[in-house]
């Protein structure tokens, strides 16, 4: 695969909408003098070069490959062509403890060496990772949904219960409003039944005075 700047790397895995870059690229010149070697001091002194030129890799995997602008994850895979090698670079513990900086100076630089037998954990493990990452993502979007929900619900019942006072109060105005209206047609009545007729026209019959 060819990055933008004219970099090649081995392979690369989609994974998601991302790639994972993997380098296969291994130094073994030195690896391979190192296991030659009888002489105890000059094979000390290649497993040095080989610490080095094998740190000096991954500074190369790390600049070259790990590029999320160009959609690379970041992180890139280095792979190590054999379980033997993998042992003595990644897993032997010596007194130094240097073969274990080895996998601590990976990390700090965001490179992951795997070997025959790791590399499909590996990815078993990256493509899981990010299942559970987006399962993540989902759950907060649905609890961020529900609590707007909520919140929304919240509101509106708040402006139901409003309004239901207001309709309470509309109700009991109205019922008081028709209880003083009867009261007032029941008076009205009352008033007209006690209206006295009207008195009879005085009679022309009357007498004329002389």
């Amino acid at each position: 695969y060819k990055f933008k700047s004219g970099e090649k790397v081995d392979a690369i895995i989609k994974i998601g909408k991302n790639l994972v870059p993997i380098d296969s690229k291994f130094p073994l010149e030195n690896f391979k003098k190192y296991l030659d070697e009888e002489d105890s001091k000059a094979k000390e002194d290649l497993r040095k070069k080989f610490i080095t030129d094998v740190k000096k890799h991954i500074n190369d995997i790390s600049e070259k490959y790990i590029l999320p602008d160009e959609g690379t994850y970041d992180f890139a895979l280095m792979y190590i062509p054999a379980e033997n090698i993998y042992y003595e670079t990644i897993l032997k513990d010596e007194s130094l403890g240097e073969e274990r900086s080895i996998f601590s100076y990976a990390i700090q630089k965001r490179v992951l060496p795997a070997s025959p037998n790791s590399l499909f954990a590996y990815l078993q493990v990256i493509v899981l990772g990010l299942k559970g990452l987006q399962i993540e993502k989902s759950a907060q979007y649905i609890f961020q949904s529900l609590s707007r929900l909520q919140g929304d619900l919240g509101r509106f019942k708040n402006d139901f219960q409003i309004l239901g006072t207001h309709l309470v109060n509309a109700k009991s105005k109205f019922d008081d409003a028709d209880k003083r209206l009867d009261r007032f047609s029941d008076k009205l009545e009352l008033v007209s039944e006690d209206t006295p007729e009207e008195l009879p026209e005085k009679a022309a019959s009357k007498k004329k005075l002389p």
